[in-house]
């Protein structure tokens, strides 16, 4: 079984170009980032999977009214197998982020360009690798006539590069007759051009607004104001005793500590004359999922009650962004062991391991709601740049691992 769909899979490289070359075409971009949403595109993909002889599609449509089609389409596509109360979900995403600037581009974005191993355009890597890859599984079976011992799959979702609350989000909370908390989840959207990252755990995430207000005035005059930068350095010199506070490592991740960053500032006064009255600065903290954001946010403000006092301001406060981390999935699980198998028997010399990473990916969203579910696959890494591009190879090599996943041995 598993052998006849591998062979099956070696020659799927002209299938690879003409998935790529119809899914690029159609410039699949949320309101969010100036474009109609992913309609077109979903469309697109179910008069595809048809002609190959797909069972139908199901549609999951979350209310939209940006876009012109009024909703956002999630598709789940599912190949019976021999146990149906299981299902092996591969998980990728229809839409896209903009080109950005043009003249950085070589070719046309939206129109597919084919250099030996590898197809340019955006998309290609993040998310069409990972859309191509699992239809090509999945096309497999249908042509080798394989009923896998459990159902496969395939969840396309909307709105994933602009937070998912039209996309996994909506699906997951809304639809849980779709998933069982026996089913296997794979979501291919981060990894490694050596295959070896298999993404279990996320650190938290706060990205923290501090406003510190003073009292403006002629620099010469420093007696009738209050220096706001003055305050707001003070503050930012302690911004990394937030690691005494805590101090917890986890091997899991690298750096293996938190990270408690200040990073953006914001302008004050334009002129070198005066003492400026207002100052603001941002924090970016990647903190470990032991740790509540809560008690981190408590700690700052602690901090910056020191300031006031010592200083004479007034602070305030804005969270800009806060996502508590998702539960780790467990390194035992099945669903990481089976992919670390079929990684070590597809990509030859690899050393998989289940690693964390400081941002965030919808397989939180899965995680909260108790379905263990890896991140993980063999990619370029280069989404969201110019000259996006996709191996070839390393989509066909990434069906192989979920076909692994799949059936086994």
């Amino acid at each position: 079984m598993r052998d006849a769909l591998l062979s099956c899979l070696d020659r799927k490289r002209d299938m690879v170009i003409d998935l790529q070359r119809e899914l690029t075409a159609i410039p699949a971009l949320g309101p969010d980032n100036g474009g109609p949403g992913e309609r077109e595109k979903a469309d697109r993909l179910k008069i595809l999977l048809a002609g190959m002889g797909f069972p139908e599609a199901r549609e999951i449509n979350v209310p939209d009214p940006r876009v012109p089609c009024g909703h956002r389409p999630n598709l789940a596509v599912v190949i019976p197998g021999a146990d149906t109360s299981r299902t092996f979900w591969v998980i990728s995403h229809l839409d896209i982020v903009p080109p950005g600037d043009p003249a950085l581009w070589r070719s046309d974005p939206y129109a597919l360009v084919v250099d030996g191993d590898l197809v340019y355009g955006r998309g290609v890597e993040d998310n069409q690798q990972a859309v191509v890859s699992s239809i090509l599984l999945g096309k497999a079976l249908l042509e080798e006539g394989v009923t896998p011992p459990v159902n496969y799959g395939m969840l396309f979702v909307a709105d994933e590069e602009t937070g998912s609350k039209y996309g996994l989000d909506f699906v997951a909370a809304h639809h849980d007759g779709l998933f069982s908390k026996d089913d296997l989840f794979l979501v291919p959207d981060f990894g490694l051009p050596t295959s070896e990252m298999v993404e279990v755990a996320e650190k938290s995430m706060l990205w923290y607004k501090i406003t510190v207000n003073g009292r403006q005035c002629h620099a010469s005059t420093p007696e009738a104001g209050v220096n706001s930068l003055a305050a707001a350095s003070l503050f930012v010199l302690k911004i990394p005793k937030l690691h005494e506070r805590f101090p917890a490592k986890n091997p899991l991740f690298q750096p293996a500590n938190s990270t408690f960053e200040p990073t953006k500032k914001e302008a004050n006064v334009d002129n070198i004359n005066t003492i400026p009255g207002r100052d603001v600065f941002y924090v970016d903290c990647r903190v470990l999922p032991e740790y509540s954001l809560d008690d981190v946010v408590a700690a700052i403000r602690e901090f910056g009650r020191e300031v006031e006092a010592a200083c004479g301001v007034t602070i305030d406060y804005a969270v800009v962004q806060q996502e508590q981390a998702a539960p780790t999935t467990p390194e035992d699980a099945p669903i990481v062991q089976k992919v670390m198998a079929g990684i070590r028997a597809v990509y030859p010399g690899a050393k998989p391991r289940p690693m964390g990473i400081g941002g965030g990916t919808v397989a939180a969203y899965l995680r909260r709601r108790g379905y263990p579910a890896v991140v993980w696959a063999t990619l370029e890494h280069n989404a969201h740049q110019p000259n996006e591009r996709s191996s070839i190879a390393k989509t066909i090599g990434d069906a192989k691992v979920m076909a692994h996943v799949l059936v086994g041995e």
